[in-house]
């Protein structure tokens, strides 16, 4: 037995010491004066290292500094403090548990957090500009060729309504569709049925060439045929496009005007590949323009267009957000967030709580009087400052979000003593010595 206490001891002091450069002492040499071979013999290899292996100094940031002697760490400067293997494990499989003392947890500033249960919604934040609502948008073409006499809406961005008259046209062909029309009332025909289906026929055929009812009523009321009638705007808006002059002649595959309705407009941004599970149409959208500080349009998600850019891997999305006073003009730049669908019973922490290393994600978990102990979790998703734990943490655990770091080091410093024990001996089969 004694042969065998001195071999796990040996073994121990082998890797707890013998690479830095420490003597190997005999087994007697390892027994105190005050302890008999009974009590050793009833030791565990860990708490035997505790009383007789020399004591070490690390550094508290960098575990991996370990120093036989006092002094500063060489990579931080910071002072190397005395290193005891801890008794407690944490179980047979979980990282051990680090006990601070009172003082020295609030010395280093440790805040902990409880984990919440509830509903999680990510927020897609994301820049776009402004564009025209493409569906409040209206060409204005003639119905027959003629001549442009008079231009009665000549600069670009002028404010229109309805029913407002933006030209004046002399066209031959009109011109005689009225004479048609007049010819028709005045009854020509004896056939009262075939005179009604001329007047019917005739009316029709201007109101094919788009002349306005108070235009027909009027020619109806006088019997004298106009050589200009006047085009009308046929919605609210600001003209954007002017194609003629006053004096052109036009076709009706010409377009004279353009207007549009910024009553409403399109935002266009883009969104990255992996967002696209976040954005659904009909979901609320905000948007800030940095010409306008201090204001925020609430709008939706409109459209969602169906191909992704190869290049920049991302896809358009188009918002829509009334415009009442007009103040958000095209082509501005846009600050835009877009909100997905809340994750309901979502199991969720404080962000700076979670510690990620490598492909390994972990917390520390505070078990109450003084005691910590790093915990595995898998994340899923992310909402501003809050992260979804999918599983490793249950509702109402409390989590450290300040401090954690320095813990986390020292268990795995706790981590890597626990491992120099050598596995245990079979029962039942005789020592190899």
């Amino acid at each position: 037995m004694l042969t065998n206490i001195f071999l796990r001891t040996l073994a121990l002091v082998i890797a707890a010491g013998g690479l830095t450069g420490g003597v190997i002492p005999s087994a007697w040499s390892q027994m105190a004066p005050s302890e008999s071979l009974d009590q050793a013999r009833d030791d565990t290899v860990i708490e035997h290292a505790r009383k007789h292996a020399d004591v070490k100094y690390v550094c508290p940031m960098h575990p991996q500094i370990v120093r036989d002697e006092p002094g500063d760490c060489p990579i931080c400067g910071m002072t190397l403090e005395p290193k005891e293997i801890s008794r407690d494990t944490g179980g047979d499989f979980g990282p051990p548990i680090v006990t601070i003392r009172p003082e020295t947890v609030q010395n280093m500033g440790v805040r902990t957090a409880p984990v919440e249960r509830g509903a999680l919604q990510r927020q897609v934040e994301t820049v776009g500009y402004v564009a025209y609502d493409e569906d409040r948008i209206s060409h204005v073409h003639p119905r027959a060729s003629g001549w442009v006499e008079k231009l009665l809406v000549r600069a670009e961005g002028d404010a229109v309504r309805r029913g407002q008259p933006l030209l004046e046209f002399y066209s031959p062909e009109i011109v005689n569709a009225q004479e048609e029309f007049l010819l028709a009332l005045e009854g020509i025909e004896q056939n009262v049925r075939t005179r009604r289906n001329m007047e019917q026929s005739a009316h029709r055929r201007l109101r094919l060439l788009q002349l306005p009812d108070g235009f027909i009523d009027n020619l109806t009321k006088t019997r004298q045929v106009h050589e200009t009638i006047p085009i009308l705007a046929p919605m609210n808006g600001v003209v954007t496009r002017i194609g003629i002059r006053e004096g052109m002649y036009v076709e009706p595959a010409m377009e004279l005007f353009t207007i549009s309705d910024v009553a409403a407009v399109w935002v266009q941004v883009d969104v990255f590949e992996h967002q696209l599970d976040w954005v659904q149409p009909g979901r609320p959208a905000q948007i800030r323009v940095p010409a306008l500080p201090g204001r925020t349009w609430e709008g939706k998600v409109d459209y969602i267009y169906p191909e992704v850019d190869p290049r920049t891997r991302t896809l358009r999305v188009r918002l829509r957000f009334d415009n009442p006073d007009g103040v958000l003009k095209p082509n501005m730049f846009a600050q835009t967030t877009i909100q997905s669908r809340p994750r309901q019973n979502a199991v969720h922490i404080p962000r700076d709580a979670l510690i990620v290393t490598g492909g390994e994600e972990r917390v520390v978990l505070a078990l109450g009087d003084g005691r910590f102990q790093p915990r595995p979790v898998t994340s899923g998703l992310r909402a501003g400052d809050r992260v979804e734990i999918l599983a490793g943490l249950r509702e109402g655990d409390q989590v450290v979000v300040s401090g954690q770091f320095l813990i986390d080091s020292e268990s795995n410093l706790q981590a890597t003593f626990r491992r120099m024990e050598p596995l245990p001996e079979p029962t039942g089969q005789p020592h190899a010595h």
